[in-house]
């Protein structure tokens, strides 16, 4: 039985030394009410480092503990949107060089998604073009890019470069744009409603900008099990009948294309595990496990995979993503 997990993550300490000198005023190292330190945006913790992020040898063990066998590693946020474009690109060759270094050392365990510095479009179709030469089997992107929606037409040469090499592009959330006028700040909000808003949104704009029409060969994986989006399908789908503004780039049901859309198993109901496969397909839902987040689970993830009827079991376990990522 092959594991597979799409959506884990690693961070570096010379990216984390160059968040600390560029990231303020907007992000902030300091201590949180979870750990010695955490990561904050406009004053909300939204990220706090574990032991598992810097370590690969303690990874491997957890994941022979977990009995996953391979993890498509990457950068989790704010990724590497901060500082000028020297810094925004040199986070990013920091973060893809030591993944690139790790799937080196550890063939059979370990690849990676590259991070981009996506608001510098030149530097990152640069560092696409570097990063998939050293290995990387796909991107990284976070739901929103300094409070640019992902289809912002300065976005558009990133796209079609990644749209040509037909790579999976996994759509993680951050802190949503807003967070301080939302009152986020407190009960860590961002990470339990705040990023499923974030991912929700940007997906949701993808299908009615016409994304998917207009990309046909990028595969995008929505983290967290599709976020709150197989939830509102039926919602979005009246909206498109019954709205003109929501039928202007679009012809067909958002539905349609959240067929066209993967997924992972990054949720922690079954029932939320089920609407996803049953909006997506269970050709389009892939193992994650969030590790080693604080609420990440290996085992607790591939449990509630493990208890899906076996056929669709062996699909999200790793012939999906097996299938997406050529492996």
């Amino acid at each position: 039985m092959t594991v597979i997990d799409v959506h884990t993550h690693m961070l570096s300490e010379p990216w984390l030394k160059l968040l600390k000198e560029y990231g303020p005023p907007r992000y902030e190292v300091r201590p949180s009410k979870d750990a010695a330190y955490g990561i904050h945006l406009d004053g909300a913790p939204f990220m706090t480092p574990q032991p598992g992020h810097w370590d690969y040898k303690l990874r491997l063990k957890e994941m022979n503990k977990a009995k996953v066998d391979l993890a498509i590693v990457s950068l989790t946020c704010p990724n590497v949107y901060f500082g000028p474009g020297e810094i925004s690109l040199k986070a990013a060759q920091i973060a893809n060089d030591e993944m690139a270094e790790a799937q080196r050392l550890y063939p059979d365990r370990i690849r990676f998604l590259c991070s981009l510095p996506w608001e510098y479009p030149a530097l990152a179709v640069q560092e696409l073009e570097r990063a998939t030469k050293a290995g990387a089997v796909g991107v990284m992107v976070l739901a929103n890019i300094g409070g640019a929606s992902l289809t912002d037409p300065k976005f558009a040469p990133i796209w079609a470069a990644i749209d040509r090499k037909g790579l999976p592009v996994l759509v993680h959330p951050t802190a949503p744009p807003g967070t301080p006028v939302l009152d986020m700040r407190a009960y860590n909000l961002i990470a339990s409603v705040g990023f499923m808003f974030d991912t929700s949104l940007a997906v949701a704009r993808m299908i009615f900008d016409g994304f998917f029409e207009q990309y046909k060969r990028v595969k995008i994986i929505v983290g967290h099990a599709g976020a709150t989006l197989p939830y509102l399908v039926g919602r979005l789908d009246v909206c498109f009948d019954n709205m003109n503004a929501a039928r202007i780039k679009i012809s067909k049901r958002p539905s349609h294309y959240m067929k066209r859309i993967w997924y992972d198993a990054v949720t922690y109901r079954p029932e939320s595990l089920k609407m996803c496969l049953d909006v997506g397909g269970d050709d389009k839902v892939m193992y994650g496990s969030d590790y080693p987040h604080n609420i990440g689970s290996m085992k607790g993830c591939l449990k509630r995979v493990n208890d899906l009827p076996a056929k669709i079991a062996k699909k999200v376990r790793s012939a999906n993503a097996e299938k997406i990522f050529k492996l």
